[in-house]
């Protein structure tokens, strides 16, 4: 038998650690979190990235009655990016999340789904995007590329 293992690394920032264009990442996630489409979860996420050119992005997840045919909006902003800014590689993302009617941020990683989108992304322009995610402390997880979320992620269709 042989035994695989994987390092993962994930920084944890407080909110005063965090840059400029990081907390305009969270701030505008936030807000777009807000108006969610999200009538049945109740779960109101909000996603930002940072293109390469600087253009900040953002979108909420937006459900539908007929599951699972609503959209994350980790999908839905890289989804709009690469129609819109085809040659602009995503550089940053940020996530939150919310249940309706509280007040504390959620704790919450992209799901499965999500997590192969952001790869197929960062195979798209052969460079990582930094994830950031709002954590129900306040405080903000740094992760420096999808590797540490998807260890044993699906690149090739030849292998």
């Amino acid at each position: 038998m042989k035994k695989i293992s994987f390092k993962t690394e994930i920084e944890e920032l407080k909110p005063e650690e965090l840059d400029h264009i990081e907390q305009e990442l969270i701030s505008r996630a936030q807000a777009i979190s807000k108006i969610a489409y999200a009538p049945y979860s109740g779960f109101h996420v909000g996603a930002a990235v940072l293109l390469e050119n600087g253009e900040v992005l953002q979108s909420s997840n937006q459900e539908n009655v007929s599951f699972p045919t609503g959209v994350c909006a980790e999908r839905l902003v890289l989804g709009y990016a690469g129609a819109n800014y085809p040659d602009k590689a995503p550089v940053m993302l940020a996530i939150v999340a919310q249940r309706a009617g509280e007040e504390i941020w959620a704790n919450v990683s992209p799901c499965g789904v999500c997590r192969q989108t952001i790869n197929e992304v960062e195979n798209r322009f052969s460079k990582p995007i930094t994830m950031l995610i709002l954590c129900s402390n306040g405080n903000v997880m740094r992760i420096k590329g999808i590797s540490d979320l998807l260890p044993l992620k699906f690149d090739n269709l030849n292998s």
